[in-house]
């Protein structure tokens, strides 16, 4: 068996590049920025050759049991912290939340997931991360304490097709979202779409340089991303990300607060 096809023939544009200095502008401006893995690491101080050492962690993912249409394509960990004056610190696990106003597929009840590795939460490249990303939130207003969530997704294709929001496009409930490319392996699709959450302007493109992120003005911006599919039907597949999401006075939950 010969090596995938040229995803280039199956793949959306890639998406414009916002250079580190204009990422300011370019969120308050648009609601919305992509950064490259080169600038993500000068952005969090992180050597990015480090980072792809992350990637076996995504083989470890255990499927989610919470998935309301039936589908076995997702693989989750799930993990909580606070970003505090550039200090970053977990929090025992909690449950994931959200409005139903926000997601009616999967929104109004607690779900529980298994936690990050030890092996991730442990490395200093994952605080410098995490630490990058609330400066990030920062600029769309500084807040004492960002109180986060980070996802870590495997969307495979078993059955044919894999979705990685089935909740279609929509808003998350927090002040800032940043999607990290990690790997895609043998996929055609997963095309992200960004639209302002006021009128129909918006972007269509393809992330595809692991690590780089996508960062989102949450209160300005809905988002989702495509459907994937193999390439090769009788070869895995897989798209695999990490989603943090920053909210400044507490967690969501039925009684959103910082407990």
């Amino acid at each position: 068996m010969g090596p995938p096809p040229d995803l280039s023939a199956t793949m959306h544009p890639p998406p414009p590049l916002t250079a580190l200095p204009d990422l300011r502008n370019q969120l308050n401006g648009a609601g919305w920025a992509v950064l490259s893995a080169a600038a993500l690491g000068a952005l969090c101080d992180i050597a990015t050759p480090s980072l792809p050492e992350w990637r076996a962690l995504w083989q470890d993912l255990p499927p989610d049991a919470h998935l309301r249409d039936g589908g076995r394509y997702r693989r989750r960990r799930h993990g909580c912290f606070t970003v505090q004056a550039g200090q970053v610190a977990a929090v025992p696990a909690r449950a994931h939340w959200q409005p139903v106003e926000y997601n009616a597929l999967h929104g109004g009840y607690e779900r529980w997931f298994d936690p990050l590795p030890a092996a991730l939460v442990a490395d200093p490249a994952w605080h410098a991360l995490l630490a990058g990303l609330g400066r990030a939130a920062d600029l769309l207003g500084a807040a004492p304490c960002w109180y986060g969530e980070a996802h870590m997704f495997r969307i495979n294709t078993e059955g044919g097709i894999g979705r990685p929001t089935p909740e279609g496009a929509h808003r998350d409930g927090v002040d800032l979202v940043a999607v990290l490319l990690i790997d895609r392996h043998n996929v055609k699709g997963g095309e992200t779409r960004v639209f302002d959450a006021r009128g129909p302007q918006g972007m269509r493109f393809t992330l595809s340089e692991p690590f780089s992120v996508l960062l989102l003005d949450d209160a300005r911006v809905i988002h989702e991303t495509t459907p994937i599919q193999p390439l090769l039907a009788d070869s895995p597949a897989w798209r695999d990300t990490l989603v943090v999401t920053l909210r400044r006075g507490g967690f969501q939950g039925p009684q959103a607060g910082p407990t």
